[in-house]
């Protein structure tokens, strides 16, 4: 019995190769990732609870914790979660908790109640700073096509309906 207790971790499936250049096997990935997204849990705190930063993080987070302390073989924790392979997941977590850090740093939620934001028209004067990216206005022949649209229905308009062919005159 005792036997079996000790020698059923050493028997466990040992990856070889995780096939990522520069991405290591990790042998105890799953106590690394329970230790990571536990962090994250308690990291995330410290954002405000109605951010969606906050319970987008808190919930797969929560569910990619659960799975991996109810799964012991680091196979069925990347078939359950979907998300590559262990390795990966604590790269991203890793990853996550920088953000983590820098969102609450950045602070993006304490825009305080007394903030104007200055609105720019279609027609104002746009600063040399503003790169342009706004579209062209649409041709004029765009709106009288769709003056008669509107105004006729489509079987009055060559082109309009998929059962008919444009005349060729």
């Amino acid at each position: 019995m005792f036997l079996r207790a000790v020698a059923r971790p050493l028997m466990a499936k040992v990856k070889a190769s995780t096939g990522i250049v520069g991405l290591e096997v990790v042998p105890n990935a799953r106590e690394v990732l329970i230790g990571l997204y536990s962090k994250t849990l308690k990291e995330i705190q410290k954002v405000p609870e109605d951010e969606g930063y906050r319970k987008a993080v808190e919930s797969f987070t929560k569910h990619r914790l659960s799975v991996c302390k109810e799964e012991e073989d680091w196979e069925a924790i990347e078939k359950r979660l979907g998300c590559g392979q262990v390795e990966e997941l604590i790269e991203e977590a890793q990853d996550e908790l920088k953000l983590i850090s820098y969102m609450i740093e950045w602070d993006p939620w304490g825009v305080p109640d007394d903030y104007e934001c200055e609105v720019i028209e279609n027609d104002a004067p746009v600063p040399k700073h503003v790169p342009l990216h706004r579209p062209p206005p649409l041709p004029t022949e765009f709106h009288k096509t769709l003056e008669a649209l509107s105004s006729q229905s489509g079987k009055d308009i060559p082109g309009a309906s998929s059962t008919e062919s444009p005349s060729k005159t």
